[in-house]
């Protein structure tokens, strides 16, 4: 259930004060994620889109580990049961840009898909923002399928306590006879430090190993 995290048995509250005072208290990391076996999967007659794959296992992963669910609130940190994905979506018409689509979290996939197929189809028809304002139960997402990227950086307001982690995923291409995936991973150092991004990284990649991952029902 959604509350407020108990600062008297937090072991990061010193953290949290420390870190909500620097003028960037954002921290990026971009690492490489092993996308092989999902890649052969998808090329079967039944297998998962590699997008909404992508989104599915990586919001899983994000969500079992529970800083990622930490939200600053009026000084204090709300902890969201469950957090969804806000991605920009390129629409037909590049002349209008990128639109946002709304991603709930579904445990399972195969509803995740489609209805993730359907709001994309959505967004790709409209010409407006439509950005979720004042929603922070989401992950910011972004795909770069054009980059091989090695660092990325993102737009930011300063001085505010906006702390919705940002994803992107970039091209993937292979190396020595495995897909890879790059993927940039920005997060507020306020809530987390390093040890639960790589523990994200950690849940992402097996999740991605294990074909029964993107089966439905």
């Amino acid at each position: 259930m959604s509350g407020f995290l108990d600062f008297e048995s937090w072991n990061r509250s010193r953290h949290f004060y420390f870190f909500r005072g620097y003028d960037n208290p954002y921290f990026n990391l971009c690492a490489d994620v092993d996308i092989t076996a999902l890649k052969r999967l998808s090329r079967e007659a039944t297998g998962p889109s590699i997008s909404m794959a992508l989104f599915y296992a990586s919001l899983k992963a994000a969500n079992a580990v529970e800083p990622f669910r930490y939200r600053i609130r009026d000084q204090r940190v709300w902890v969201h049961d469950v957090i969804h994905a806000g991605s920009t979506v390129m629409r037909r018409d590049e002349s209008f840009g990128f639109g946002f689509g709304y991603f709930p979290f579904l445990e399972d996939f195969g509803e995740f898909s489609a209805r993730g197929r359907q709001e994309l189809d959505r967004v790709k028809d409209t010409t407006e923002l439509e950005p979720h304002a004042g929603d922070d139960d989401l992950i910011h997402y972004s795909v770069i399928p054009w980059v091989q990227f090695t660092s990325f950086s993102h737009a930011r307001r300063w001085n505010s306590d906006e702390a919705i982690p940002k994803l992107v995923f970039g091209k993937y291409f292979e190396r020595d006879g495995r897909w890879c995936l790059p993927v940039s991973v920005e997060v507020h150092h306020a809530l987390m430090d390093g040890l639960h991004v790589g523990r994200f990284f950690e849940h992402f990649q097996a999740l991605l190993d294990e074909p029964g991952t993107f089966r439905a029902g």
